[in-house]
């Protein structure tokens, strides 16, 4: 069993068990979240897609963490004007585990 479910403006596919790696939720170490925007649920063949969502179905998740990303280098450079600027930035992120589906 599976869902494809939007999770602060990203869309993923979950499934129980499984361990995601989602924008930084405000949600503190070891709570419980809840995420009601799914778009389908496939139960062994027989899906259902919504129309955006579908009703009734909503994804529980534990929080695990909250982590940086790898750091990604911006740079900038215009030739011949001797202008160059490095800049770089780590992003924030919140592990998740799917505990249940319901759907």
């Amino acid at each position: 069993m599976y869902a494809i479910v939007e999770i602060a403006g990203q869309q993923f596919k979950v499934e129980k068990d499984k361990k995601l790696f989602v924008h930084q939720l405000e949600a503190s170490e070891g709570d419980s979240v809840e995420f009601e925007k799914v778009l389908l649920v496939d139960n062994d063949g027989q899906v259902a897609v919504g129309t955006p969502t579908v009703k009734g179905a909503k994804i529980t998740a534990k929080v695990l963490a909250h982590v940086q990303g790898d750091k990604v280098l911006v740079f900038k450079k215009k030739r011949r004007k001797s202008y160059q600027k490095m800049n770089g930035h780590r992003q924030h992120f919140t592990q998740i585990q799917v505990e249940t589906i319901v759907g």
